[in-house]
């Protein structure tokens, strides 16, 4: 491919990936209004998130893996079309029922795409001096897509009613399913391959399936032990099958343990801090949603040049530990600050600062836990590896979204006064810090030690 056709294909791969983060948000400040006009009860009104991120958890590991057999163009197609069309019923949804089951629809394709998409960039820059940069971009639309929903689903909302939610992914749908045949190559593994795993694919599903419903508060102890015995089950297939859906030597491999720890940790504190966000501007400050979602755009224009300029360029000078442990130091920091809300707060005075340093801290973060969790997958281990990925970023989300809000709530204690809700939101973020300490833990132990210049290093020079 040519230079030009590369950058193209990474602005439509990067397109999918933050619609894909943008709607685990986007639906959050549109669910009041629907939830009134559907008439809908308070637990129903939750499974407008959890069966989305139900379903594409589960399915994650799955979809990567089929993406490595089928082919990555064809499945990332598949799935974008799929998107559009749960996307469009989901619009034109006249119950709660049906809205639902478009959203589980909906996290199949992302399932589909996520991954597909992923290993995409990575096979166009293999072997390309350009791939840091190239994962910055990727980690600058998937951190601001998750900041970002919440802006666009307060605008949407208010200005065109909450099935526009829905309806603006159908456009994206469609024109990227047909971009992708011009723009991406096929991207089949070459490695021969045998029986399909089957018995993994319905073990490892259900097992991811039941720990994201057990991590979003649904059904922890119903959930949570089967989740484990399914997982466990999983392992023990995956040790002995001839063609394991996910080869379990690709543990063996130091810095994509380091990066799947860092793409599990940051989410279980950085995503419940956006919620929270979101809650103390409209219930405390007083704000509309669209003014809510616009108290933060200054965290996702940080990220984004954070990203797609600053990452990249600090990746390559300092390696993968220095620029993932600073990342994170300037998290903890902005973290630090958001102590400072209170109930006579502003957004200049309370949230523009921690907005600023923890927008930068992801930034800088996000490109070397990408390049960590990636660069030492084998061809044939593309889709596995970014199917990983998600799956440790998509965890880490349900499960600080259910640990950090319930811990808000039970420390509200079910008042509505600004000064018990402002004391929740506190404890929310003390837990945040504690996780983003261990985090920063995790980045000096756990990455190695030498520079890494390069997402395309051999794997031959790194420790097991």
């Amino acid at each position: 491919m040519t230079v030009q056709n590369k950058w193209a294909a990474l602005a439509l791969l990067a397109t999918t990936q933050f619609v894909l983060i943008l709607d685990l948000t986007i639906i959050g400040i549109a669910s009041p209004i629907m939830g009134t006009e559907l008439h809908l009860k308070p637990q129903e009104l939750s499974w407008m998130t959890t069966a989305y991120t139900l379903v594409f958890g589960g399915l994650l590991l799955l979809g990567g893996r089929l993406a490595d057999f089928m082919g990555r163009r064809r499945v990332f197609v598949a799935g974008m079309l799929l998107f559009a069309a749960a996307s469009l019923a989901g619009g034109l949804a006249s119950t709660g029922a049906l809205v639902i089951a478009a959203r589980a629809v909906q996290g199949l394709a992302g399932a589909l795409v996520a991954p597909a998409a992923l290993s995409l960039v990575m096979t166009i820059f293999k072997g390309d001096p350009q791939l840091n940069k190239a994962m910055g971009v990727w980690g600058a639309v998937g951190g601001v897509g998750g900041a970002a929903g919440v802006v666009l689903g307060g605008l949407l909302t208010d200005w065109f009613g909450w099935r526009s939610v829905f309806f603006v992914n159908v456009p994206v749908g469609v024109v990227v399913a047909a971009l992708a045949f011009r723009l991406l190559p096929t991207a089949r593994s070459t490695e021969p391959r045998g029986g399909f795993d089957l018995a993994g694919a319905i073990t490892s599903t259900g097992g991811l399936a039941l720990l994201t419903y057990a991590a979003e508060g649904s059904g922890a102890l119903r959930a949570g032990a089967p989740a484990v015995v399914l997982l466990a089950a999983f392992l023990v297939i995956e040790w002995r099958s001839k063609n394991p859906l996910m080869p379990l030597g690709i543990f063996r491999k130091r810095r994509l343990r380091a990066g799947n720890v860092l793409m599990f940790l940051v989410p279980v504190a950085m995503q419940p801090i956006f919620f929270i966000l979101t809650l103390y501007t409209q219930l405390v400050l007083g704000y509309s949603p669209t003014q809510s979602g616009l108290s933060m755009v200054a965290i996702a224009v940080t990220i984004a040049v954070t990203a797609s300029t600053v990452g990249g360029r600090a990746l390559s000078r300092y390696g993968v530990r220095t620029t993932a442990a600073v990342g994170i130091a300037f998290m903890l920091a902005g973290v630090l600050l958001y102590l400072r809300i209170d109930v006579d707060g502003s957004f200049l005075a309370s949230m523009l600062a921690p907005e600023l340093l923890t927008g930068f801290g992801f930034g800088l973060m996000v490109v070397p836990a990408t390049v960590a969790a990636t660069a030492e997958a084998a061809p044939g281990e593309a889709g596995l590896a970014s199917g990983l990925m998600n799956v440790s970023q998509q965890t880490g989300i349900s499960i600080g979204m259910a640990l950090l809000i319930s811990l808000a709530a039970t420390t509200t204690g079910g008042s509505t006064q600004a000064a018990d809700l402002v004391a929740g939101y506190h404890a929310a973020v003390w837990a945040a810090v504690a996780v983003l300490t261990i985090a920063l833990a995790a980045a000096l132990t756990m990455l190695p030690r030498h520079r890494t210049t390069t997402a395309n290093e051999s794997v031959a020079h790194q420790p097991a």
